[in-house]
């Protein structure tokens, strides 16, 4: 369903971005912010899902400023290649590769005429965040399991976008104490809790619940349709 396409952010970096289009006329854009597997066969697969649902969907290859075509599995060295490469993107210089969101949020808004949501997970969830608070054109926002995003210094920023936040009660990555700390410090944040574990919206990891993944989705759903309308 999807292409490829070059975007160049306002640092002049030159980036890829892999783009699935509606059948009709776009009732706005998303922006898909990919786990650290890369833009990989589910990341595409997540993309071509919301364009099935009427918006054109965008996902920016986030490793790019460190390493070109990252399309990672789920085994134990992929994780071990994409911790890794989180590492070396979150060790850039300020902004780091907010540009590349910014980019693609921008090319999203032209494109389509209309509003920008980002979705994003894991370490996509925490750049979703990043994303709500720093970057321009952002109607919506919706984090899944944002590691990170629970603790100093993502837990001071101040969104300027509506935000809705899911995480998984069995997560040993992100603790239950941490989300409620978050709530605390951000009230108009909507938080939902599953019953389920890191990672379950991802139907190629044992991790995926079915349940929660559907219900988060139809929430994220609702939201872009209320938001970006």
């Amino acid at each position: 369903m999807g292409q490829m396409i070059e975007l160049v952010a306002k640092d002049h970096f030159k980036n890829v971005a892999y783009v699935a289009r509606p059948s009709g006329k776009a009732k706005g854009a998303v922006v898909v912010l990919q786990e650290i597997f890369g833009v990989n066969a589910h990341i595409k697969a997540v993309a071509d899902g919301y364009a099935k649902e009427g918006y054109l969907a965008i996902a920016p290859a986030m490793f790019t400023r460190n390493k070109a075509d990252v399309d990672l599995g789920y085994q134990p060295d992929d994780m071990k290649a994409g911790v890794a490469l989180k590492a070396a993107i979150e060790g850039l210089p300020q902004p780091g590769a907010l540009p590349d969101i910014q980019a693609a949020v921008d090319w999203a808004a032209h494109e389509c005429n209309g509003k920008v949501g980002v979705v994003g997970y894991c370490w996509g969830g925490l750049l979703t965040w990043r994303a709500a608070c720093l970057v321009d054109g952002v109607s919506a926002a919706a984090s899944y399991y944002g590691g990170g995003m629970t603790f100093e210094p993502a837990l001071s920023l101040k969104s300027k976008a509506p935000t809705i936040a899911h995480f998984a009660e069995k997560d040993q990555h992100i603790t239950l104490e941490s989300v409620e700390a978050f709530k605390a410090r951000h009230p108009e944040v909507a938080v939902y809790l599953y019953d389920a574990d890191h990672g379950f919206n991802c139907d190629h990891r044992g991790a995926y619940e079915g349940k929660a993944a559907t219900q988060a989705l139809e929430r994220t759903l609702a939201f872009f349709s209320e938001k970006l309308a």
